[in-house]
């Protein structure tokens, strides 16, 4: 999901480019990202300046999504998109000419904040996702990777038997500053007007880059080890599940509102192979962050969930995300009223005429239910997506009125949970 510190002479020229103002320049000094009058270089920062903690409790200025997150009173679905910066975005494809590099647009923290704020200026989404990736972490725990053109990430050694697993070491997360440095000053931009996301990958598909050595067609190499080395298998999930439930807290505590898991590669399991290698790891997970951030609603997509998403719903967790594979309606009566519901209008749509697209985004609301439903896509942004077709889906999100009798009848309103 992916998704060189710009040089200034002053403490403001910098942001002021980033469409933040000179308001914001006074804020990054604030962080202490600036100094004033000198440069643009981030400092470090004082984790005591900005810091929310794990445990706040829910309040009516929450925004909108959380509210949905917490099957709270909603007059409208809140909206967001996967994948919504990135190179469907003519502003985006202009700033990645000038750096080329994926990794430094991803961990560089002034590239990071203004590709995130980039669709938040242009449509105004309900959720502000921090602009990373699902690997973002692997070097703070001893994984290095790199991107390489076409061919994507590319796991320098992978990891498929005991001498491999030597390499890993508990989370730095001194490594990792940039991404709380991001959410910081993310979450004081966007305020409580929109909610700030971070997200993270599953334990399951973390590993099958690790171990297949960078992306996969057929995961025969991580699904030989649950035969073949189930030990090591193991010990390669669980050391994941504790770095990245440690990464959730603090990606929380430096200003997420709520966290989306990935588990991008689980709906290449058979059920019963999910129920063995991702769902218990995943457990752990959400049973840290509950116990942790007991208010930091947790989301869990996969993709081709159709076959899971009962499964899903045992983990715990506040949301459930569908891809557009499944029906809106059958979700939510396989799931009940009881659990939040993400999705799921099919990506493709956006490049159908408006009036199809706007028919397409209330069957799928009216399907979900007043309570508990965030409006997204099945799965992330196209490539070539019309921007104005990304536009319109906000405005149709936005168009919602559930106080009014006309909008307030859906299928899932007759679900019995």
């Amino acid at each position: 999901m992916g998704f060189s510190p710009l040089t200034t002479t002053s403490g403001c020229s910098s942001y002021c480019n980033l469409g933040l103002g000179c308001k914001s320049s006074s804020l990054f000094v604030q962080l202490g990202f600036l100094s004033k009058g000198v440069s643009a270089k981030p400092a470090k920062l004082n984790a005591t300046k900005v810091f929310w903690a794990c445990s706040s409790s829910s309040s009516s200025t929450d925004p909108l999504l959380v509210k949905a997150a917490r099957r709270e009173k909603v007059s409208r679905p809140p909206a967001w998109m996967m994948r919504q910066a990135g190179r469907y975005m003519a502003v985006y494809r202009k700033l990645a000419e000038k750096h080329p590099s994926f990794r430094e647009r991803s961990e560089t923290t002034d590239l990071i904040v203004e590709i995130s704020l980039q669709p938040w200026e242009a449509f105004r989404p309900d959720g502000v996702i921090i602009f990373s990736d699902i690997l973002t972490p692997l070097p703070a725990f001893g994984v290095q990777f790199d991107i390489e053109g076409v061919k994507g990430p590319v796991i320098q050694s992978p990891i498929r038997s005991e001498e491999g697993l030597k390499s890993l070491h508990s989370l730095d997360l001194e490594k990792l500053q940039f991404v709380g440095d991001s959410l910081k000053i993310l979450r004081k931009e966007v305020g409580e007007q929109a909610a700030v996301l971070g997200f993270v990958g599953a334990p399951w598909t973390i590993a099958t880059y690790i171990v297949e050595g960078g992306t996969t067609r057929t995961y025969t190499a991580i699904k030989d080890m649950c035969h073949t080395a189930p030990h090591v298998l193991r010990a390669l999930l669980s050391h994941l599940s504790k770095a990245i439930a440690e990464y959730i807290v603090y990606q929380v505590e430096s200003g997420a509102h709520c966290i989306q898991i990935f588990d991008s590669w689980g709906g290449q399991l058979p059920p019963h192979m999910w129920d063995q290698w991702s769902k218990p790891y995943i457990d752990e997970i959400v049973s840290t962050i509950k116990r942790k951030c007991p208010q930091t609603p947790l989301v869990l997509y996969i993709n081709g969930n159709g076959g899971l998403l009962e499964r899903m719903k045992t983990i715990g967790v506040d949301v459930i995300g569908l891809d557009w594979t499944v029906d809106m309606a059958d979700g939510r009566k396989r799931l009940g009223t009881d659990i939040g519901i993400q999705g799921n209008v099919d990506p493709a749509t956006l490049f159908c005429p408006l009036p199809a697209l706007t028919d397409e985004i209330k069957r799928v609301v009216k399907s979900a239910g007043t309570s508990g439903h965030i409006l997204n896509l099945g799965h992330g942004v196209l490539v070539g997506t019309p921007e104005a077709a990304v536009a319109h889906f906000f405005d149709v999100a936005r168009s919602f009125n559930f106080d009014k009798v006309e909008d307030h009848v859906s299928e899932a309103d007759k679900v019995v949970a």
